[in-house]
């Protein structure tokens, strides 16, 4: 018989289209990635990433006032530290007065329900640009899980109301969970990046803290590939991030985002706790590039994106579009 359903009935009028809709977006969906600088009323543009700034501490302040009141409810927050407080062990990255933990306090002392979710990994306090301490011309694992966990106290410390492992280390959430409790911090909260790929999108990110793998005059990795995870593999983050929520992980975190939204949906289908994904800085800096020489609707492809990660089973975007969006969808 000739179609009795008729699908485009549904889709009449926007009206309609807007009953149906499956999926729906807003500004409690986005945490905003933060750069912070050291110095004052300090405001840098990232060349690569035109509208995202490193900020210093009073600035970034301000700009966690607006973002709240825009209805974002958390920022996940990285800084760039002096070249001279740089080496092979990291140990700035636990330095109680050190400016992660200053920002920490900073934003929650102006802003406290706003969630803070400091990035826990060596890099921008290595010298070689790795996300842990060299041994032997690799990223010694268990030693640099023992940093991990004295950084991740010291965000606690600072009132970090998660803390965001980002290394790729084994068997780290289980020690930092570990150390959290010991230190008596039972509620701050474990965002872990489970499935997190060597990938080619976050090349800006790095220009932002200056994070990329050195040249050094000893043997290190020229790449990230021996800790982040080879981008043709699905099965092995059905693993990471099933083996991070038995450690204790409250959330998992899937990175890069538009390309990975299979591994999305898959551990969406596969873990009983809340999944972030990670729309990254080369993913943001395509869209404004490409709208930029008008190949592209800004704003009508940053929703469209936005939404598609929402639908493949995000609980939350960790996207340097969430100001933008957070506005728009105010609108």
């Amino acid at each position: 018989m000739f179609p009795l359903q008729r699908g485009r009935r549904l889709r009449v009028n926007e009206s309609i289209r807007s009953l149906v809709r499956e999926t729906s977006l807003s500004p409690s969906d986005f945490m905003f990635p933060m750069f912070i600088a050291e110095g004052e009323n300090v405001k840098v543009e990232i060349p690569s990433m035109p509208g995202i700034f490193r900020r210093s501490i009073d600035l970034t302040v301000e700009e966690v006032k607006e973002l709240y009141d825009l209805g974002i409810r958390a920022v996940n927050i990285y800084v760039k530290v002096s070249e001279n407080l740089k080496d092979n062990t990291g140990k700035e990255a636990w330095n109680s007065n050190g400016l992660m933990q200053q920002a920490i306090r900073a934003i929650k002392a102006a802003c406290p329900e706003m969630i803070v979710m400091p990035d826990v990994a060596l890099d921008p306090y290595s010298i070689y640009g790795h996300d842990g301490i060299i041994t032997n011309g690799d990223v010694e694992n268990d030693s640099t899980v023992d940093a991990l966990v004295k950084m991740a106290v010291s965000h606690a410390e600072a009132g970090a109301d998660f803390v965001a492992p980002s290394d790729m280390m084994d068997g780290r959430v289980l020690r930092l969970r570990e150390g959290l409790d010991a230190a008596g911090f039972q509620n701050v909260g474990i965002m872990s990046y489970s499935a997190k790929y060597a990938s080619a999108f976050y090349g800006p990110f790095r220009d932002a803290l200056d994070s990329a793998p050195k040249e050094a005059d000893v043997v290190v990795p020229k790449d990230k590939k021996t800790y982040q995870m080879d981008y043709a593999n699905r099965i092995e983050a059905i693993k990471e991030a099933l083996s991070d929520v038995e450690e204790g992980a409250d959330m998992v975190m899937v990175k890069p985002g538009i390309a990975y939204l299979d591994i999305v949906r898959e551990i969406k289908n596969t873990v009983h706790v809340p999944v972030t994904v990670y729309q990254v800085s080369g993913e943001y800096a395509m869209i404004k590039a490409a709208s930029e020489r008008g190949w592209l609707d800004h704003d009508k492809i940053m929703m469209e994106q936005l939404m598609c990660i929402k639908r493949s089973g995000a609980n939350l975007i960790s996207t340097y579009f969430a100001k933008e969006a957070a506005i728009l969808l105010n609108k």
